[in-house]
């Protein structure tokens, strides 16, 4: 096998996992289902970015949406506010049947890794983007989109906030059963 045909088994391969599990994504009923292929998406993409010779955008991707969706999960667990219920619902949802096609896709992706890591010929001819030109093109010509993705989070912190929050009447000056010590 030459060089090229493995980058490129490689890439369309990672192409095709990357497809398959948005697609499961978006079709799941189950949100904890939805946020096990999101990981594969974002895990493949991630491998997508390293082939493509821009080794820094493949690190970001893994930090920044496995945050996201850590901070998913958070936002959920919040949102349901199960108490001792969760135990026997998480037990409903993740059943071992829910594992088998993540695991799977997985298994493809590290395969895939694997082989491009094991052989750094299959970058030749690539150009690698460092960090310098990532920040350069996120404070020149894309400011204004990184900002309106700013924008984008802090809203759907604030809406998951005001969604989550329980309502309780605010406590009045001199009340007696009032949290606030009155020294």
């Amino acid at each position: 096998m030459t060089a090229a045909f493995l980058y490129s088994l490689m890439f369309y391969v990672t192409a095709a996992v990357a497809v398959l599990a948005t697609l499961l994504m978006i079709t799941r009923h189950n949100a904890v289902h939805a946020l096990l292929y999101l990981i594969i998406s974002s895990l493949s993409m991630a491998i997508i970015f390293y082939l493509l010779g821009a080794p820094f955008a493949a690190v970001l991707e893994v930090i920044i949406y496995a945050g996201a969706v850590m901070i998913l999960f958070v936002f959920v667990v919040m949102m349901l506010n199960l108490g001792h219920r969760s135990v026997d619902q998480e037990a409903a949802w993740l059943p071992a049947k829910g594992w088998i096609v993540p695991s799977i896709l997985a298994a493809v992706l590290l395969v895939m890794l694997v082989a491009g890591l094991g052989e750094p010929e299959n970058l030749r001819g690539v150009h690698l983007v460092g960090v310098k030109e990532v920040g350069i093109s996120l404070f020149g010509p894309y400011l204004l989109v990184v900002e309106l993705a700013s924008f984008l989070l802090m809203a759907g912190l604030i809406g998951a906030y005001h969604l989550a929050r329980k309502s309780t009447p605010t406590p009045k000056f001199g009340d007696p059963h009032s949290s606030e010590d009155e020294s």
